[in-house]
């Protein structure tokens, strides 16, 4: 998928809107548990309620590993069914793998030739023997993990170096953009720390920004927005729980729906304030 193709998606549905498929067993619906393949029969009612309001589809595969072979076969059926029904939504893996060379072509084979994902989520440790197997594929993008907002991302993502005062997050930011331009590369970006946005766009300012926790307490679509946005949009926002889990009843399909749209009109109605200010 191209850059185009993500900005048309996001121009004529006037949203950034990801929605983040992590089912948990005990979580779901027993209408939902009671099937053959409750994973997979979720995921595919909150795709089919939701799909009018995203631009990206994100599979967490945790959530599918932890059941076993099962569990992954339910991944490859639902990102399969996904792809079949709605090629032109975005869709991601989110695995965070991160090893060496030989072991990320290994990964990267089984994302975009055995399973039809047009990214995966990777964790830049190791530094661009992670990244460069994944670039390869034609119209396939690496997502790196640039700067999480969880409580412990200050462990290391947010160390500065003594000589430069560079963060470490600035760092892989920096160096991710040498890897690949703005169209191979994005970046996660979490939505707790939107004040570093303005830090990240000077690094990269073209490339798209993959930005989860919207949803969290403390976080500000708006901020998010306002600091993140470029020319190009260049910005996909993911919210799971809040939308996935809005009922646990049979409704729950529809209440996803409901929750899908009420972020999409946020997005659209802070996309329209923000232009309106840049005029």
């Amino acid at each position: 998928m191209t850059i185009k193709q993500i900005i048309e998606q996001i121009e004529q549905k006037q949203s950034l809107l990801c929605v983040g498929i992590d089912p948990v067993m005990e979580r779901l619906p027993s209408a939902v548990v009671n099937t053959d393949k409750p994973l997979f029969n979720f995921g595919k009612q909150i795709v089919d309620a939701t799909h009018k309001y995203v631009i990206a589809f994100k599979l967490n595969t945790a959530f599918f590993e932890a059941y076993g072979y099962r569990g992954w076969q339910q991944l490859e059926e639902l990102a399969a069914y996904i792809k079949e029904q709605y090629p032109q939504i975005f869709l991601i893996a989110d695995a965070k793998r991160g090893d060496v060379l030989h072991a990320s072509q290994m990964y990267a084979k089984a994302f975009f030739e055995q399973m039809p994902f047009d990214a995966v989520t990777v964790n830049p440790y190791l530094g661009k023997d992670v990244v460069l197997p994944f670039l390869k594929y034609e119209g396939k993008w690496v997502i790196i993990l640039g700067l999480s907002s969880n409580p412990s991302a200050w462990d290391l993502q947010l160390i500065q170096e003594i000589g430069t005062r560079d963060y470490v997050f600035e760092k892989v930011f920096r160096y991710g953009s040498w890897w690949g331009d703005e169209n191979k590369v994005m970046f996660v970006a979490g939505a707790l720390m939107a004040y570093k946005l303005q830090q990240i766009r000077h690094i990269v300012p073209r490339h798209f920004l993959l930005v989860p926790g919207v949803s969290a307490p403390g976080a500000s679509l708006e901020d998010v927005l306002t600091f993140g946005l470029n020319d190009n949009y260049g910005m996909i926002i993911t919210i799971s729980r809040s939308i996935i889990y809005s009922s646990q009843k049979d409704d729950f399909a529809v209440k996803a729906a409901e929750k899908a749209h009420q972020y999409q009109q946020a997005i659209e109605l802070n996309l329209k304030k923000i232009q309106q200010r840049k005029i």
